[in-house]
């Protein structure tokens, strides 16, 4: 078959969950006849078997959103022209926790469909997905989504897009229906009109040349890489060479992700396709790296590779059982080779044994990624309680090991990616200054709720840096805010004092100077590494009486009294206690079979293996570390538990 190659990439829309994106990429494998549409409903929904064909991960149907960019192949065969042409999909996260799936997916993109909702309009998340798009120079298709539904106010958002990008309102924007199917067709001509090919002519001719921009890991074949070919061709039994590793490769197997992995006989420039080469260790794949084919000599010169992910959340991850730790690593191990932006370092803890400290772009992305682990590799860890990336400043360097240069500050500084690394009492005397993380956060909003957002900003030491109107509904604000302020609650007060409908996105912006200390939790006289945290001065006292309480929450009684109590600087400012209490499961049982009480001691036996034993053998649940990641501020639970949810 003789086809021409585009290259394009379904664009966020917004930072909220389903609102389209996916369920576009669904009509266009159907109108392209990738996925077969088996029948329709009476509204024209689409195919019910066609429903986020895309969102492969169990994780991403259990929540509803897409978490890792997907790509597919698809054949078009232009209605007027008869030409048929090979269009490469990526249909990428709407998350701001998922922003390096989106950056990384732009390298092998000649253009994006800008999805905008024709309902709710420009979004924080529409905003900094235009300005990446731009900086990289792709051709931006502007689509309006959901034309649909009896909400939709197309012109109120063809102005916005004019405000906020330059859009010119009278250009030919096109509206569709992802749910329907209306304006697909029309879609896929402009896709052709306005997204130019990937390759050269000449670049069929020269040598082999590919950027390796997706991993993951299969069982049966060991690593597959996701390459996206800039020059030549490739074939079944070709011998490639890694520029990273130096290692050489026979391609075992090659094809396109049609919307499957579907075997070919070739790759050729311009395509993007699958490579299986052997590789048996997850060490060896190297997102970004450049393969090329062995006879070349010299070597080509290299992509540039990604900009690796900046991690803004840092926790501990630890086995239940440390007999698991070897297992536990190997399920990292593969799971970072699907997921890049995820920084890794081992590391112990006096309660919890050896673990690791992983980094992570957001919270989102720290616990879809724990129950990754769970559901995809079995197997179970504790997350402790996120924390940012600080900075100390000593006046005697001599005294302190691990310092590193920051040229922004033209001196060395200590890095604290865990709060047991943070300075104990008796050392803060060296201690010139702590540094903390500060990010610009962009909101959207409806004008009513302008006075809530700038309350919360305000109430999390935000700075205001601009105030711009939007339309006569919406405006934009941007706060300047510590990073360690929106890690835990901040996004879903958000939601909540403005229903659902304020959207907000950030970027990092360097380290600030603050006053900041560490909380420790106490159980019995005993401090817990794993359950304490960093905060600023003003809020440690209310986060010291507000974890012990949620602590108190979930700890099961046990045959000891136990006390919970919050210390800061050294000093107790808080304190709870659980009573003692031997619990008989099988007391409330008398006579009839015994596998009644053989079934209640096994769930009971069950339930003690997601306990870990810390601080004198007190048993902790999975519950107790969880329960502080929900958040610092008080939930009105005067028992200091979970907060329903």
């Amino acid at each position: 078959m003789k086809f021409i190659v585009r290259v394009l990439r379904v664009g966020e829309s917004r930072t909220h969950i389903d609102h389209g994106k996916s369920t576009l990429a669904d009509r266009l494998l159907e109108a392209t006849d990738t996925t077969e549409t088996i029948s329709t409903t009476a509204s024209g929904g689409g195919n019910k078997a066609n429903q986020r064909v895309l969102d492969k991960l169990a994780v991403e149907k259990s929540r509803g959103i897409t978490v890792k960019a997907q790509t597919a192949s698809m054949f078009y065969t232009h209605p007027v022209s008869k030409i048929t042409y090979l269009l490469n999909l990526i249909d990428t996260p709407g998350h701001v926790d998922f922003s390096y799936e989106v950056s990384r997916s732009l390298s092998a993109c000649q253009g994006t469909l800008l999805l905008v909702d024709a309902c709710q309009g420009v979004q924080a998340q529409t905003v900094a997905n235009f300005f990446l798009a731009f900086s990289e120079n792709l051709a931006i298709v502007p689509v309006l989504n959901k034309i649909d539904l009896p909400a939709s106010d197309p012109q109120k958002v063809l102005r916005q897009l004019e405000t906020a990008f330059d859009i010119d309102s009278s250009a030919n924007v096109l509206q569709v229906s992802a749910k329907t199917g209306l304006g697909v067709p029309a879609l896929l001509e402009r896709v052709i009109s306005d997204i130019p090919p990937p390759q050269s002519p000449v670049s069929k001719t020269e040598p082999f040349k590919a950027l390796l921009f997706d991993t993951w890991y299969d069982s049966y074949v060991g690593v597959v890489c996701l390459v996206a070919v800039h020059s030549g061709q490739i074939r079944k039994g070709d011998r490639i060479t890694s520029h990273h590793t130096k290692l050489s490769y026979d391609v075992i197997s090659l094809g396109i992700m049609h919307p499957e992995q579907t075997a070919t006989p070739s790759l050729s420039a311009g395509q993007v396709g699958f490579l299986h080469l052997g590789m048996k260790t997850t060490r060896d794949a190297n997102i970004g790296d450049t393969f090329y084919a062995a006879t070349t000599s010299p070597p080509p010169t290299p992509f540039p590779g990604f900009k690796p992910a900046k991690s803004m959340v840092f926790a501990g991850a630890y086995p239940i059982d440390a007999s698991e730790f070897p297992k536990m690593q190997d399920a990292i191990d593969r799971l970072t080779l699907n997921d890049a932006s995820v920084s890794v370092a081992r590391e112990s803890s006096t309660a919890l044994g050896q673990g690791f400290r992983l980094g992570f772009l957001g919270t989102l992305h720290m616990d879809v990624f724990r129950q990754r682990l769970e559901e995809e590799h079995d197997s179970t860890v504790i997350n402790t309680a996120p924390s940012a990336s600080y900075q100390v400043a000593y006046k005697d360097e001599r005294k302190v090991q691990g310092m590193e240069w920051n040229e922004n500050f033209g001196r060395n500084v200590k890095i604290i990616r865990n709060p047991a690394d943070f300075p104990e009492p008796d050392e803060l005397g060296n201690v010139e200054a702590f540094y903390e993380p500060i990010v610009v956060g962009t909101l959207i909003t409806p004008v009513e709720y302008v006075g809530g957002l700038m309350e919360l900003c305000g109430t999390h030491r935000g700075e205001q840096l601009e105030y711009t109107t939007i339309d006569e509904n919406r405006v934009l604000l941007k706060y300047k805010l510590p990073m360690s302020e929106i890690l835990t609650d901040f996004y879903d007060t958000l939601k909540s004092r403005t229903q659902g409908y304020a959207t907000f996105d950030y970027e990092e912006s360097g380290y600030a100077r603050s006053d900041l200390v560490k909380v420790n939790l106490l159980l019995n006289g005993h401090r817990v590494d794993a359950l304490a945290t960093i905060v600023h001065r003003a809020a440690a006292e209310r986060v010291a009486k507000t974890w012990v309480k949620r602590l108190k929450g979930v700890v099961e009684r046990q045959l000891v009294e136990i006390v919970i109590q919050g210390q800061v600087d050294g000093k107790i400012v808080s304190r709870e206690s659980v009573s003692a209490l031997r619990k008989d499961v099988t007391a409330k049982l008398y006579g009839g079979d015994v596998t009644r009480k053989m079934k209640l001691l096994e769930k009971q036996k069950a339930g003690k293996k997601r306990m870990k034993a810390v601080a004198g053998g007190i048993q902790l649940p999975q519950e107790a570390f969880l329960s502080l990641i929900n958040g610092v501020e008080d939930s009105g639970d005067s028992s200091g538990g979970k907060k329903k949810k």
